[in-house]
């Protein structure tokens, strides 16, 4: 009889724990939040794709300069903190046997504005980047090491619009560059299991201004279990990590610390 207690008990004790592992081999979809630094790490790169002559007036040279951005926060009323970046996981990833899973990831709502106003044979400009309508879909690959978290690969397709506005006087026409940006995965992306407490607000739906204009637009499923950005190792817990190509570099860390209260 003892020995069918033990047993029955062992049995219960499985049978609560099932849960939990379930819930950790399927990271349920939701939003990334990032933040951007202006310390020169993110900009903006013309000297592959030139800014014509006349462009920022007649005359004007062609442009093969650098402009260093900075991220700025979304509106949201409070609920993505500094948040200048959100890309939204569309499915509920599971893991296989081999500890890998995949889920579609969009870009949702990004803006920068340039550190400072940059040199032009037109005088002094400064830059502002916002999304431009619909957005891209590309996978991420998500890759389990341990119990606690991982790596992650994630290519980001986005379509962008540069404005650029003259300093110390009034602009006379819009200045606008289109873009299609294709950035392969940065390099060692890191994730970890999110079991942080954060805004309650973020548990749930949050309503974001999608398209930079300051209205709220959109609701977004809150963050989940799955924590972009951030080590599952306590000495390197939040990390900065790049996306690379010919038009520019982005290097955010992950925003998930920044809603914390």
């Amino acid at each position: 009889m003892k020995k069918l207690s033990v047993l029955m008990i062992v049995a219960f004790a499985v049978l609560l724990a099932v849960p939990t592992f379930a819930a950790d081999r399927i990271l349920a979809n939701g939003i990334d939040l990032w933040v951007t630094p202006g310390d020169g790490t993110t900009f903006a790169d013309f000297s592959k794709e030139v800014i014509p002559a006349g462009f920022f007036c007649n005359g004007s040279e062609p442009f093969t300069g650098r402009v260093v951005l900075k991220g700025v926060p979304i509106a949201s009323g409070g609920a993505v903190g500094a948040a200048d970046t959100i890309v939204q996981r569309l499915d509920n990833a599971t893991f296989n046997k081999r500890g890998i899973a995949t889920t579609r990831i969009q870009m949702r709502a990004m803006q920068f504005e340039s550190v400072a106003p940059f040199k032009t044979s037109c005088g002094l400009f400064k830059a502002r980047l916002t999304l431009d309508g619909e957005q891209p879909l590309t996978t991420m690959r998500i890759v389990r090491d341990n119990e606690k978290g991982g790596r992650f690969f994630a290519p980001i397709a986005v379509n962008v619009k540069l404005s650029f506005e003259p300093v110390g006087r009034v602009a006379t026409e819009a200045l606008e560059l289109r873009k299609q940006l294709r950035f392969p995965p940065a390099l060692n992306q890191e994730w970890s299991i999110n079991r942080a407490p954060v805004k309650p607000a973020l548990t749930g739906f949050v309503k974001v201004d999608t398209d930079s204009d300051g209205v709220l637009d959109t609701f977004l499923p809150g963050v989940s279990n799955f924590a972009a950005g951030r080590s599952a190792f306590p000495q390197k817990y939040y990390q900065q990590s790049c996306h690379v190509a010919d038009e520019g570099q982005h290097c955010p860390y992950s925003c998930e610390g920044c809603v914390i209260p």
